[in-house]
């Protein structure tokens, strides 16, 4: 896959969308850099990242042909790609925090923010966003935010390490794009953060309530069922988990 690497950007996943833009054609490639300054997370959250210690990068892969209603399939497989490759890596206590943070026990190591392009009213092409701590060791006013480096002690190459989680995520999403929603789900729950236990969730008005995730709707919406009996589904943003 083509590589391009820049020292700074406003948004590796901005990068590649204006790359797209004058390019319709491009071949499959990613970008990363040593700065970002205006790196997004879900919903516009932004992702702050000390320059050089870390991985900052987004992948462009297209000829996805993917229905519009099978979208999650893209970021469920992204997220149990970065578990593969870091659980080789013998990063401890690894999760997938619903739709798609990495975390390491309690702490949260990676974020993804996927965004896909629909062609001829299908996903055609994909940009996938990854900031992964790696070697930082200082997160000021993130007490949940952890690193590699943090979490092991070992000092980790970034090239090598970026080059395995892109060649890793490639493979899967061509092998695994075209698999039933269930399997891919069923890789998903193995790894999904608080999955059948009882936690207490945030609604965005301030009010909390215990319920339990029971699973992931095939769309990606969090379904949980509270203590009231009452099953609901959540899209990203309309609930947080506490933790």
């Amino acid at each position: 896959m083509r590589s391009i690497k820049v020292l700074a950007t406003d948004s590796t996943n901005l990068f590649l969308r204006e790359l797209f833009r004058e390019q319709p054609n491009i071949e499959n490639c990613y970008v990363v850099t040593e700065e970002q300054t205006k790196g997004k997370g879900q919903m516009g959250a932004g992702w702050i990242s000390e320059k050089g210690k870390n991985l900052t990068f987004s992948l462009l892969l297209n000829d996805l042909n993917l229905k519009i209603d099978e979208q999650f399939k893209l970021s469920a497989i992204v997220a149990t790609s970065m578990i593969e490759v870091l659980e080789k890596l013998q990063i401890p206590k690894l999760k997938i925090k619903w739709p798609n943070d990495i975390l390491a026990g309690n702490f949260k190591i990676c974020g993804i923010l996927i965004e896909n392009i629909l062609i001829n009213g299908r996903v055609g092409s994909t940009i996938i966003g990854i900031g992964l701590n790696v070697n930082q060791l200082e997160f000021e006013n993130l007490p949940q935010a952890a690193s590699l480096k943090k979490l092991t002690g070992v000092h980790f190459e970034l090239d090598y390490l970026l080059k395995l989680l892109v060649n890793t995520i490639e493979k899967n999403i061509y092998a695994k794009k075209d698999w039933k929603i269930e399997a891919i789900l069923n890789e998903y729950y193995v790894h999904l953060f608080r999955l059948n236990k009882a936690s207490t969730f945030e609604f965005p008005n301030g009010q909390r309530k215990t319920g339990i995730i029971k699973k992931v709707s095939h769309q990606g919406r969090l379904i949980i069922f509270f203590e009231d009996q009452l099953e609901q589904e959540f899209d990203i943003k309309e609930i947080k988990l506490l933790y």
